[in-house]
């Protein structure tokens, strides 16, 4: 018995001795975790290159004294979501011709926001690509891995049964076969929980930034189209479309 139980209790040689089904089991949990992790992994880094391209964005945005200096300078910030929401908004306006605009400018404004909206939109959906999956997966892998528990008591029990012993060499392989699995749907379970709730709020905080970006870019056309009547994609002050 003593030559056994180290071959019994030694993790891959329970893998290995596993039934089937607990093998197909461990197969989807591993699975699961690798596209976790290659999720975590690419979004973390979306997130970060978007947040640092808004921020310099900005300070082009705020820099610039007109509407078409912001665009000759940010062609290479093709990771701002805000540049993009900018593009968006600023080759509608370029659609409008002055001669055709109302008094109220309320048609202008109007194509605007649904072209900022679009943009938005769009953006949001790229940031938020794959990562259901980790809702998912965070919610599924523990059940999955229960299940796999389960099946490996009642192994254990089928062994106590054919054996009519309940000793621990007996009980032993079919209980850590079980906890295996456990352990494995939480191992895929928990990064995912926590990386799901922190991508989750990264991609709320630059949802409000394009939001807010939005509105002081609608304020800006609207301003310069019933205030001062000037073309607001040529501007000459230190505010790009004031």
């Amino acid at each position: 018995m003593n030559s056994t139980t180290p071959h019994s209790l030694s993790a891959w040689t329970l893998i290995a001795d596993s039934s089937l089904l607990v093998k197909f089991v461990l197969l989807i949990l591993m699975s699961a975790s690798i596209v976790t992790w290659a999720i975590i992994f690419s979004k973390s880094a979306m997130i970060r290159s978007a947040m640092a391209g808004n921020k310099k964005f900005l300070e082009v945005f705020w820099n610039a004294n007109a509407l078409e200096d912001i665009q000759d300078k940010i062609e290479a910030l093709e990771s701002a979501p805000l540049a993009k929401v900018f593009t968006s908004g600023y080759k509608e306006l370029r659609k409008l011709p002055a001669q055709d605009r109302s008094e109220n400018g309320a048609s202008e404004i109007s194509n605007i926001t649904r072209a900022l909206s679009r943009a938005h939109s769009l953006e949001l959906d790229q940031l938020e690509k794959y990562v259901d999956w980790l809702a998912s997966t965070a919610s599924a892998a523990p059940f999955i891995g229960l299940f796999g528990t389960v099946w490996g008591i009642m192994n254990s029990f089928q062994s106590i049964g054919a054996m009519g012993s309940a000793s621990l060499a007996v009980v032993a392989p079919g209980i850590s076969e079980a906890l295996i699995a456990t352990a494995v749907g939480l191992a895929a379970a928990i990064p995912a929980a926590i990386a799901y709730n922190y991508l989750l709020n990264r991609i709320k905080k630059i949802s409000l930034d394009l939001e807010s970006f939005s509105q002081e870019f609608l304020n800006m056309i609207q301003r310069s189209l019933l205030t001062s009547k000037r073309n607001p994609i040529h501007g000459n002050e230190s505010q790009p479309t004031a």
